[in-house]
């Protein structure tokens, strides 16, 4: 700059200059974010493509990812590595490890944490309507199922397997561990327990899904086992808000002692009420009509007309 060069006139072109270097620099990224953007493969419109799952696999990367980060965990990665595998992007990306923290029951027992696993799985490969309805069935079958099946340490196998009221893990893994005299919730036994039941989670969710996207045939339903019951004992049944329901009533002398919840198709969390004081309600008064649990009242009502059906039984 000359000193005949007035201030004004150097600020006006560095102005223009800055403007230039700005208008470039604008441009330069612009460039670099189509060029990033073109570099980018589009997300697939929701629901996600699905494959065909080996079930054997689903089975055992279920089992073995259980024992690497929980429950919920394991049946992610059994299902999310498969569909990597065999469909790629985007469950390239999606992470087994953002399941992690549902393990023991998301840290609170309540929801199992390998149903959540599946659950949200299924989530991504079928429409809203679709999913509820999987689900459903998956309900179904784990409240109905005595689990685990799976075993991948028979020096660790339990002498009992058990079949869950709810899908919430505090109710499975307790009365698991009530029926195999387990105290400890470290206790290798309730380990592999966990770990089957991740195993078979995950087999279940990967045959439903197969049958649902026609890969396979549905296979022919099993009717459960009836329990055997003692000379005090009496099963009764009723329709629910999802379908039957299944009680044990155990009698002492004309009093009525204890009552099971055997199996039932209600919608867990809101059912959850219900099962956990209506039992209670009618032993304390020693009836069947017992007040309904608000926002339950289907499910309460079930409760009661199962065990009037087994009361009726009573010799």
């Amino acid at each position: 700059m000359s000193f005949m060069e007035s201030r004004r006139d150097f600020l006006g072109k560095s102005a223009i200059l800055l403007g230039s270097a700005a208008v470039l620099g604008v441009t330069g990224c612009a460039k670099q974010n189509e060029a990033a953007a073109m570099a980018q493969p589009e997300i697939p419109a929701h629901p996600f493509p699905c494959c065909e799952f080996d079930l054997d696999l689903a089975e055992k990367t279920g089992y073995e990812g259980y024992f690497e980060n929980g429950c919920c965990y394991g049946v992610a990665k059994a299902l999310l590595t498969q569909l990597a595998d065999k469909v790629g992007y985007p469950f390239t990306v999606i992470p087994a490890e953002m399941f992690a923290n549902g393990k023991e029951g998301y840290q609170a027992g309540s929801l199992c944490g390998a149903m959540g696993g599946a659950l949200g799985v299924i989530g991504l490969l079928l429409p809203p309507d679709e999913a509820r309805a999987l689900t459903k069935e998956l309900n179904a079958w784990y409240t109905s199922t005595a689990l685990p099946i799976y075993n991948g340490a028979p020096e660790n196998k339990a002498a009992n397997t058990t079949i869950s009221a709810t899908i919430n893990c505090s109710d499975s893994v307790t009365k698991f561990m009530a029926a195999n005299g387990i105290t400890e919730m470290k206790d290798p036994v309730r380990r592999e327990r966990c770990g089957g039941v991740t195993g078979d989670v995950a087999r279940k969710t990967a045959e439903l899904l197969n049958v649902h996207f026609g890969y396979m045939a549905a296979p022919a339903p099993v009717a459960p086992a009836e329990p055997e019951l003692g000379p005090d004992e009496y099963i009764g049944v009723s329709n629910g808000f999802g379908g039957e329901m299944k009680v044990k009533v155990t009698m002492a002398g004309d009093q009525i002692a204890k009552i099971d919840i055997l199996s039932h198709s209600e919608t867990a969390g809101i059912s959850d009420p219900a099962f956990a004081s209506i039992p209670e309600a009618i032993i304390a008064a020693q009836s069947a009509e017992v007040d309904a649990v608000a926002n339950a009242t289907v499910s309460s009502k079930a409760i009661m007309a199962a065990v009037a059906d087994a009361l009726a039984q009573v010799k």
